[in-house]
C-alpha cells in the first residue's frame, strides 16, 4: 500500500483510486477504522516528501518583505487561492462524498472520466503564457483550484485535475504539476488532520510497526517519483497517463463487476 500510494500520489492516475482498488484486491476492509487510518498516515508519507523536496519553496512562500501587489513571485496568496474551492466544497460535502463516490465502481468511472479532461486538455487548450511557477497569476492559481473540485471524486485524481485546469488556464504541464505538489500539501494535511482526529480512539501501540511502514516505504518512492514524473512530463503528454487509466479501468471491471 506504501508503494502504491507513493507512486501514483504525484501522478494524474488517482492514488486514492489505486488505494481503493488495491485494498480491494488485498481483501482489506476498508470499512475499518483501522484501515482507514492506515490510509491517512501513509498519504501523510507522501506529503513529507513533497516538503522535504520543496521546504525552500515553501520558505519563500511566507517572505512578507515582497509587495504581494507587485507580483515578483508565487508567494502564499496563490495556494490560499487553489485551496479556497475544493477546501470549501470538502467541507460542506464531505460526508456525502465519502458515503457514495469512495468505491470500486464509482472510482472505475471516474478513471474513465478523469482521462477523457486529460485528453481534452492536451488537445484543445489555449496557447502556454506561464512555464514557471513565478509566471504563474493569481487568476490561474484560482483557475487551476477550481478544477481541483472534481478531485474530491476518488479515481479523478488532483495532479490530473490540477494539470487539466492548467492548461486551460495557459500553464505549463511542469509549472502546474508543482504547483500542485505545492498546494496538496495544505489540503492533504487539513483533511488527513480531520481523519486522523476521527479515528484516535481507534489507535493502540502494536498498530505502530505497520503504520510505520507503510509512512515510511510512502515517504522514500513518492521523492523518487516526483523526480520521474517532472522527468516524465518533457516526454510523455497527459494523453498516455489518460490511456493508462482507461487500461486500468478495463482491467478492474473484470476483476471487480
Amino acid at each position: 500500500m506504501g508503494i502504491i500510494e507513493g507512486l501514483t500520489e504525484f501522478l494524474p492516475v488517482s492514488s486514492t483510486g489505486h488505494m481503493i482498488l488495491t485494498a480491494d484486491l488485498l481483501g482489506l476492509n476498508t470499512e475499518n477504522d483501522t484501515v482507514k487510518t492506515f490510509e491517512v498516515i501513509v498519504q501523510l508519507g507522501a506529503v513529507m516528501a513533497v516538503v522535504v523536496l520543496y521546504w525552500r519553496r515553501f520558505l519563500s512562500l511566507f517572505d512578507f518583505r515582497r509587495k504581494i501587489s507587485s507580483q515578483p513571485r508565487l508567494n502564499l496568496l496563490h495556494i490560499i487561492l487553489a485551496m479556497i474551492p475544493a477546501g470549501l466544497i470538502g467541507v460542506l460535502f464531505r460526508d456525502v462524498i465519502k458515503q457514495y463516490l469512495f468505491g470500486p465502481e464509482t472510482v472505475l468511472y471516474s478513471l474513465v472520466i478523469g482521462g477523457l479532461l486529460m485528453i481534452a486538455a492536451e488537445k484543445f487548450h489555449p496557447p502556454i503564457r506561464s512555464h514557471t511557477l513565478d509566471e504563474i497569476t493569481y487568476k490561474q492559481a484560482f483557475t487551476i483550484g477550481v478544477f481541483q473540485v472534481l478531485a474530491l471524486w476518488p479515481g479523478f485524481s488532483r495532479s490530473g485535475s490540477t494539470m487539466s485546469g492548467g492548461l486551460f488556464a495557459r500553464v505549463s504541464h511542469t509549472a502546474a504539476a508543482e504547483f500542485t505538489f505545492l498546494v496538496s500539501v495544505p489540503v492533504m494535511l487539513g483533511a488527513s488532520g480531520i481523519d486522523m482526529i476521527k479515528s484516535m480512539d481507534h489507535l493502540s501501540m502494536s498498530d505502530f510497526p505497520v503504520f510505520a511502514a507503510g509512512f515510511i516505504t510512502s515517504f522514500i518512492v513518492g521523492m523518487l517519483a516526483i523526480k520521474t514524473f517532472l522527468g516524465l512530463l518533457k516526454r510523455l503528454s497527459l494523453t498516455t497517463f489518460a490511456i493508462y487509466r482507461f487500461v486500468l479501468a478495463a482491467v478492474f471491471f473484470f476483476i471487480i463487476l
